[in-house]
C-alpha cells in the first residue's frame, strides 16, 4: 500500500495539506463535500502537490512538516 501526502489549493486560495493511501479517491470526496470541514466550505479544491512516502508514519511526519510552511513555500512544492 502507498501513503501519500498531498496539497490541495482551495477555491480561496489557501492550501490543505492531508495524508491518504489514494490522492484521486481523495480530492473526489473533498470536491464532493465528504472531506475534511475545512475545505467543505473552499470548494472546488485542485490537487497541487503529492509525495509518496515510505510507510505511514513518514507520510505523517512529512504532513506535519509541510503544514508548517508558509504560503508561500506552499505554492513552491512541486
Amino acid at each position: 500500500m502507498s501513503h501519500w501526502v498531498y496539497v490541495l489549493e482551495c477555491a480561496d486560495g489557501t492550501f490543505y495539506t492531508g495524508y491518504t493511501t489514494d490522492p484521486e479517491r481523495r480530492v473526489a470526496e473533498h470536491n464532493a463535500g465528504e472531506g475534511a470541514k475545512y475545505t467543505r466550505g473552499r470548494r472546488p479544491v485542485e490537487l497541487r502537490y503529492t509525495e509518496e512516502c515510505a510507510s505511514r508514519s513518514a507520510a505523517l511526519s512529512r504532513e506535519y512538516e509541510i503544514k508548517q510552511l508558509s504560503h508561500d513555500e506552499k505554492a513552491a512544492l512541486g
